[in-house]
């Protein structure tokens, strides 16, 4: 007799992202508006705990400084409207603290200075360096990016941060690197999803050092002009637009170039659904839904998807000769 168990990384193959999460989140906010006493108290829950703030900006500015003043780079038109903020910082991915999409009360947890990255690996000056020193050294400046998630959903969010190749030339990488390797933290005291011991922690993704010094490739360290938050990936992450969003790692304490391709956490869970390079494509399908279409976070209004999500100017040469990869996968 053949018994199927579930995997604890599996989700739903009718729809990726349920859409009472969405619909039930928009009522609550909706109520919460006219008084959050009527709502039931599951359902306040669901969204910020009891005896916890209802604001999921909370933080302590002594800990966490204010971002420095940055300009808006206009060459990266998203073309749509930004997302609504707070369905932006409340809905989220982040398997460390949880699988559900409202891990935020619980992210927040999770402190975001002091905080170092380590740079190592194929590079002549390998170190250490603190958030806010690169924030001093590199500056920042703000970019509206439409974000892609491989669960058919989309956001268009505005980050502040810097390009990656800034960070990479305080290092200086060899000629013989040829990829780039990202690690997420692990705090066990504060991140309760690394107990689910089936999952390959700590959460690595990878790319090409042509990738890392696209001009797209983008280290946000913050979102609508305040520190980035922990459920956000802060104090700060790599973003790709072009890719789905599992490419993207975040709250980053590691980068190692490398000439060796690094297998990414969810490559390494289900190579077959999550593959190295998880290019947006609208025409090739994930094994078990449609990406012929997203769904707007906020709005649930449903777009048709973009090749490269719409970035295929500043990114489609990096793919020539490529064409025997799965590139879309």
């Amino acid at each position: 007799m053949l018994i199927k168990r579930r995997r604890g990384w599996e989700i739903p193959e009718s729809q990726a992202t349920p859409e009472h999460l969405a619909t039930n989140r928009r009522t609550i906010m909706k109520a919460a508006g006219a008084g959050a006493m009527l709502l039931p108290g599951a359902a306040q829950a669901q969204f910020w705990r009891r005896g916890e703030p209802a604001d999921p900006w909370a933080r302590n500015p002594a800990e966490v400084p204010d971002l420095p003043p940055s300009m808006r780079n206009t060459r990266y038109a998203a073309g749509r409207a930004i997302s609504p903020e707070r369905d932006a910082i409340t809905f989220n991915n982040f398997y460390e603290f949880g699988t559900d999409k409202g891990i935020w009360s619980t992210a927040r947890a999770m402190p975001t200075r002091p905080w170092t990255i380590k740079v190592d690996g194929m590079v002549e000056k390998p170190g250490e360096f603190d958030v806010d020193d690169i924030i001093r050294r590199i500056g920042i400046e703000e970019r509206v990016y439409r974000l892609r998630c491989v669960e058919a959903w989309g956001m268009t969010v505005p980050w502040s941060g810097f390009q990656l190749s800034s960070l990479l030339s305080l290092v200086t990488p060899l000629a013989s690197a040829k990829y780039v390797r990202f690690e997420t933290a692990a705090i066990p005291s504060v991140m309760p999803g690394l107990r689910q011991s089936w999952y390959p922690w700590p959460h690595v993704e990878g790319c090409t050092i042509e990738e890392a010094s696209n001009e797209l490739t983008f280290m946000p360290v913050g979102l609508f002009g305040r520190p980035l938050p922990a459920q956000n990936g802060g104090p700060f992450r790599v973003v790709f637009p072009w890719k789905y969003g599992f490419k993207s790692g975040k709250s980053i304490v590691r980068i190692t170039l490398t000439d060796q391709r690094p297998k990414s956490f969810w490559e390494t869970l289900q190579a077959s659904e999550y593959g190295f390079w998880a290019n947006v494509n609208p025409e090739v399908p994930h094994p078990r839904w449609s990406q012929a279409s997203e769904r707007l976070i906020g709005s649930n209004e449903r777009v048709p998807t973009r090749l490269y999500n719409g970035y295929g100017e500043f990114v489609a040469g990096l793919y020539t000769g490529l064409q025997n990869e799965r590139l879309w996968a």
